[in-house]
């Protein structure tokens, strides 16, 4: 994730743009005064109404009133606090904020610090794991709140959270397509690229005979040492902890004589490659295999492969060119029931984004005619009669040249038929359906500024 304008901020967290997860900001929601204040927004009812109390109107519009009440299960809910000042720490608006001024006693309230048990926060740690899940799950059957199945359920479900984003302050979300909104079989779209990349390597000489595809030798998230041939795995300092040179692992005495101390530098961008994508997969698997035959003497007659550089600047150029040409992206648009994964969760998912009030947006770097025929094979079967995946977006931008898209200035071109005709344009306008294009395009064409939009690939 991302924002789409980094921010000028002291409370900026910047990482390295090769990393799949890419903020340029959290934004941390406020500290919540109460456990009764966090139930209670936690609990409002579907529809409430209230009757302002002051306020007058301006310009035929009604200011936010100075104080508002309703009552919930939880009790009265205010919508006002004069000590509360109009932004926080962070400078994120606090409007919205709701304060419990008359909470309902009884089943559903918590109101003993001692509910789960501890006689201070700190006394966590001598409490056993069980005594607090039965507590925990005592606590949730009383406010009537289901247990969680995690991880008995659906662990691919679950949420896992390393920092904090205020969700209130972001106005626009844009989404990746592939491996975000489309989700791909990996072993059937991997392994298909991985044979396009295997023919590729044969004409070039290459001796490829007996190698077939192992979903299993690689993962998101290892690096390549393209100058010594061996994939890696680093801690957060950049240590350097696990390797394997070709397809063997190494022992801990050849890692710490390799390595050592050695710190992994992401911005070497011509020693290490990070496989932040599951399109890395086929590409790395088939690198640490031609690595085996390059010690083998096997590619001594390949020129282009005299070095492990080398070898995978080709291996690369042969998995550039099956998404080029486009040959895997003509299979999956003529049987996509045998690469896509579909899923009606993801159809409610953006129905309910859009219903909270949130401009959704579609940015990929996939071209329109594979694009429409994914979204559509994906969505359109899980949405109310007579509507389509585009209309679940407020603006869709393909062949969009990511990562440059957030940092470069590129041509916008506004696509005006089915079939792909396009016009320059200089402004992007809501509801459009464009080419190429740049963030800073995106922000002028919603009026948002980029700490409001938060683009998910």
């Amino acid at each position: 994730m991302r924002m789409l304008r980094r921010p000028q901020s002291a409370a900026s967290l910047i990482f390295p743009r090769s990393q799949t997860l890419h903020p340029s900001r959290f934004c941390p929601t406020r500290t919540v005064r109460s456990r009764h204040r966090r139930s209670a927004i936690c609990s409002l009812p579907e529809a409430e109404t209230y009757e302002p109390v002051e306020g007058k109107a301006t310009n035929g519009k009604l200011p936010r009133p100075a104080s508002y009440e309703f009552d919930t299960h939880q009790g009265t809910i205010d919508g006002s606090d004069e000590d509360e000042p109009e932004f926080d720490f962070l400078g994120e608006s606090t409007s919205g904020n709701l304060q419990l001024v008359s909470p309902e006693t009884g089943k559903g309230m918590i109101s003993d610090t001692k509910f789960l048990g501890l006689d201070d926060v700190s006394s966590v740690r001598d409490v056993s794991i069980s005594k607090l899940r039965q507590a925990t799950k005592a606590v949730l059957d009383d406010m009537g709140i289901a247990s969680s199945q995690y991880p008995e359920g659906l662990p691919e479900r679950a949420i896992f959270c390393s920092r904090t984003l205020n969700l209130r302050a972001i106005k626009a979300l844009g989404y990746d397509m592939d491996y975000t909104l489309v989700n791909y079989d990996v072993n059937a779209w991997e392994g298909r690229a991985y044979e396009y990349g295997l023919a590729y390597l044969r004409d070039a000489g290459c001796n490829v005979d007996g190698l077939t595809f192992d979903p299993d030798l690689v993962i998101r998230g290892l690096l390549i040492d393209r100058k010594l041939g061996n994939l890696v795995k680093a801690d957060r300092f950049g240590y350097v902890k696990r390797a394997m040179h070709g397809t063997r692992m190494f022992s801990w005495s050849e890692l710490r004589e390799t390595y050592g101390r050695e710190l992994v530098v992401l911005r070497d961008g011509g020693r290490w490659q990070f496989l932040n994508t599951l399109f890395s997969v086929s590409e790395a698997c088939l690198f640490m295999q031609m690595v085996d035959r390059f010690d083998q003497g096997a590619l001594a007659s390949v020129p282009s492969a005299n070095s492990y550089e080398a070898l995978h600047d080709l291996v690369a150029k042969a998995l550039f060119r099956t998404h080029v040409e486009g040959k895997l992206k003509a299979e999956i648009i003529k049987d996509p029931a045998r690469f896509v994964e579909r899923d009606p969760a993801m159809a409610r998912t953006l129905i309910d984004q859009r219903e909270a009030g949130k401009t959704l947006l579609l940015i990929t770097n996939s071209d329109l005619v594979y694009s429409s025929a994914v979204m559509s094979y994906s969505y359109d079967s899980f949405l109310p009669e007579g509507k389509t995946w585009e209309d679940l977006f407020d603006l869709v931008i393909v062949q969009a040249q990511k990562p440059d898209f957030f940092t470069a200035s590129r041509g916008l071109f506004e696509i005006v038929t089915v079939d792909g005709l396009m016009r320059p344009c200089y402004k992007a306008k809501k509801g459009g359906l464009y080419f190429g294009g740049s963030a800073r395009m995106v922000e002028d064409a919603l009026g948002f500024d980029g700490d409001e939009i938060l683009y998910v690939g």
